[in-house]
């Protein structure tokens, strides 16, 4: 990451996360800054707090001490939706679509619900189906649809879209809600190579062009080495490491971390844990 991307103030910040269940702690005093305009990548072995760390985020769990805030103000006690008020989006392992709705429904509607949200019922109800788009609102929904290679199946219903396409789909619903900062869930899961190829390609062509910063918790470490700016590594609820992608990689206590999982290889190497299915 960028000397000037460092220094700029964070979009999501997280100070001193712990959580614990019962006598266990799964994050023991974790911090995460993210800039603006950037790709943070949250990484580490099963069982290590990710799932854990990425539901404080968003607003799903509240810590036990530590603060999480958007924009400096102090959302650790604010609701998901008051956090997609303030800007963030998150997508999650399962896509969750409504599945007789159209492609180039789903965005519509994110669209019209990140400013009009009361509108979003008559929108849903009305027989003949969604309302007449001002021309504003077609020209960035055909926008985020293009950007994120949907074109050819706007009008096709969700129910049957594989796998890739669906998690598309989700992307470029919180995208038409204009975050600042969106959440990834395990946006590789389940693709195979191409697939994932396809996802870092559009994920890298909204952020250089939106400048929305993304955060992702992934399985995939090199899809992640691949895509981001920095990286943090968690074990056993411990931060153990931070950096760029090159630094991270090459940092002993991550290469233990996994080598502990009882693979046969670091991160990124073939056997390792980037080709297996991370749960949190």
């Amino acid at each position: 990451m960028n000397d000037p991307q460092n220094a700029a103030p964070p979009v999501l910040e997280a100070r001193g996360i712990t959580v614990r269940f019962g006598g266990l702690k799964a994050l023991d005093g974790v911090d995460l800054r993210v800039p603006p305009g950037s790709v943070t990548g949250l990484i580490g072995p099963n069982g290590a707090g990710k799932s854990t760390l990425f539901n404080v985020l968003s607003g799903l769990r509240r810590p036990d001490a530590g603060t999480v805030l958007i924009d400096g103000t102090d959302v650790t006690r604010a609701s998901p939706q008051r956090r997609a008020a303030r800007g963030m989006a998150r997508t999650f392992q399962q896509p969750e679509l409504f599945q007789g709705l159209t492609v180039r429904d789903h965005v519509t509607l994110a669209y019209r619900v990140a400013r009009t949200p009361k509108r979003i019922w008559t929108d849903m109800v009305t027989a003949g189906g969604l309302r007449r788009a001002p021309a504003a609102e077609t020209e960035r929904v055909d926008e985020i649809i293009g950007g994120l290679n949907l074109t050819e199946i706007q009008h096709q219903a969700v129910l049957g879209l594989p796998l890739g396409q669906a998690r598309l789909v989700e992307i470029a619903r919180s995208f038409a809600r204009e975050p600042r900062v969106l959440l990834l869930d395990e946006a590789s899961s389940g693709l195979d190579a191409a697939e994932t190829r396809q996802i870092a390609t559009v994920l890298r062509r909204m952020v250089a062009r939106r400048g929305v910063s993304l955060v992702m918790v992934e399985h995939d470490v090199e899809f992640v080495f691949g895509l981001a700016d920095s990286v943090y590594v968690l074990d056993f609820g411990t931060l153990i490491a931070q950096g760029a992608p090159d630094q991270v990689r090459d940092d002993p206590r991550v290469r233990a971390a996994y080598l502990g999982q009882g693979s046969s290889s670091a991160p990124g190497t073939a056997g390792g844990p980037a080709n297996e299915q991370v749960t949190s």
